[in-house]
């Protein structure tokens, strides 16, 4: 039956040996199929494509030759917070063998903190030894769940607007990514969009999947857009999930920066979906430090264990003292949980009024913010310009998008990033008027938005 695990191929023996002396080893029969892929292959063939660059480089790279304020790329430009500076200044002074190596799974404090803390959010008893692995960042993570998956000819669904390396991720296994577009509804004149307007279509999605499909990617919330899926849209997609016997992949790494009350739900949450869910998070994000480069995989331990061998055969370990720090954070967050001292309280807050504050901002000069429910980020439509200067240098099978931000760069000091690179190159076309911006920032770097803002006001 698809979907069961596979036997350890002999040719495949040694990935099972220690990496070195006191490693953790992997369970017989967790070794990766034809060294990618973990559950039963679908038997499915097709054509590798070329594996493209990451699309926003350009853009980074265009921004360092200007005056520019970066509202592009997604990290903070403040400070973590002060509990979790001084948990890593702990990590760094107070014990001499955290400069060694720790368990290879991840160091034993964070993986009891993350079972204890996640468990009681997901409704499951998790072990720290077989539901929990520490990656580097979530990025880390989403490779180490690609790698142990995918198989060569596998199809994983992905919705799209998606972070951009799930595509080439898919890719690198041997998988074939197939893409499904969120959809705008329509918007009364005079009012701004929500991303909770952005919908699937149920029909459209369910004919995605076929006898090849291996997994699901989904990323809530979203980047670039900030949906938070409803648990209605979720249950959508666990019922196809379970139908089709396909692991779901989920991407929650801004699972506390959601707002004006929404709720974010896990998907591994709702019944018959922990056993076929991989949940992504990150500390990085958790606690706006981003250079910490701490994730994490929450899971099954029938799919986990495979996960572990990709992990102890490529990566093996991750910083000790970095994970100590995480470890301490999260023990005082779970103290405080729901508590209004609780930063996963206090965080989204101040994000909020930076999210408003932004918004007001760029509508100040004919920019249409869509109001994002969650995330770093807010899209906003800039059809207008698009009507109104439509022949932005660049070349002709450009997306306009892409035309847009490199004129804002170069003439009004502002970075975003065009939306149309979140897209696979077939729909590029279709989301052309849309750039992402990046809110999580501080006080002093939206003010200077504000500046270059109201100099491309005076100039309309």
């Amino acid at each position: 039956m698809r979907g069961t695990l596979a036997a350890l191929s002999p040719a495949l023996a040694w990935a099972l040996a220690p990496c070195c002396f006191g490693a953790e080893v992997a369970e017989p029969g967790s070794a990766p199929l034809k060294g990618q892929g973990l559950l039963q292959p679908t038997g499915c063939t097709w054509e590798r494509g070329v594996k493209r660059p990451r699309r926003r480089v350009q853009f980074v790279k265009l921004a360092s030759e200007h005056d520019v304020v970066n509202l592009g790329q997604g990290f903070p430009d403040f400070p973590p917070p002060d509990f979790a500076v001084e948990a890593f200044q702990h990590a760094v002074s107070e014990d001499f063998m955290l400069n060694q190596y720790t368990k290879a799974f991840g160091y034993p404090p964070l993986t009891k903190i993350l079972a204890s803390f996640f468990g009681k959010l997901l409704g499951q008893e998790m072990d720290p030894l077989r539901n929990v692995l520490v990656t580097v960042g979530g990025y880390g993570a989403l490779f180490t769940a690609f790698q142990a998956l995918v198989d060569e000819g596998d199809e994983v669904i992905i919705i799209e607007p998606f972070f951009d390396c799930y595509e080439p991720m898919t890719m690198m296994a041997g998988g074939r990514p197939v893409f499904v577009s969120l959809k705008p509804g329509p918007i009364q004149n005079g009012e701004l969009g929500s991303s909770s307007n952005w919908q699937l279509d149920p029909t459209e999605l369910a004919s995605k999947f076929t006898s090849c499909t291996k997994a699901l990617v989904l990323n809530t919330p979203n980047n670039p857009l900030g949906k938070v899926f409803s648990r209605e849209e979720l249950e959508l997609v666990a019922s196809l999930c379970q139908q089709h016997d396909v692991v779901c992949i989920t991407d929650e790494v801004y699972q506390w920066m959601v707002y004006d009350g929404h709720q974010h739900i896990s998907i591994a949450s709702l019944p018959g979906m922990w056993e076929r869910t991989l949940t992504i998070g990150s500390a990085g994000k958790t606690f706006s430090a981003t250079g910490w480069k701490v994730g994490w995989v929450l899971g099954p331990d029938h799919i986990m264990k495979h996960l572990r061998t990709v992990h102890q055969n490529s990566i093996f370990h991750c910083p000790t003292q970095n994970q100590a720090a995480v470890a301490e954070s999260f023990e005082r967050e779970q103290l405080l949980f729901r508590q209004p001292s609780s930063y996963f309280v206090q965080f989204p807050q101040a994000m909020q009024r930076c999210r408003d504050h932004m918004i007001r901002s760029l509508q100040s000069v004919g920019l249409k913010p869509i109001i994002p429910q969650g995330s770093y980020f807010l899209i906003t439509d800039i059809s207008d310009f698009k009507r109104k200067m439509p022949d932005l240098p660049g070349a002709v099978d450009e997306p306009y998008d892409r035309r847009f931000v490199k004129w804002m760069i170069k003439n009004k000091g502002l970075v975003a990033i065009p939306v149309s690179i979140f897209y696979s190159v077939p729909h590029q076309k279709h989301f052309d008027h849309y750039i992402r911006f990046c809110f999580v920032k501080d006080e002093a770097t939206l003010q200077a938005m504000d500046e270059k803002l109201q100099k491309w006001k005076v100039e309309l």
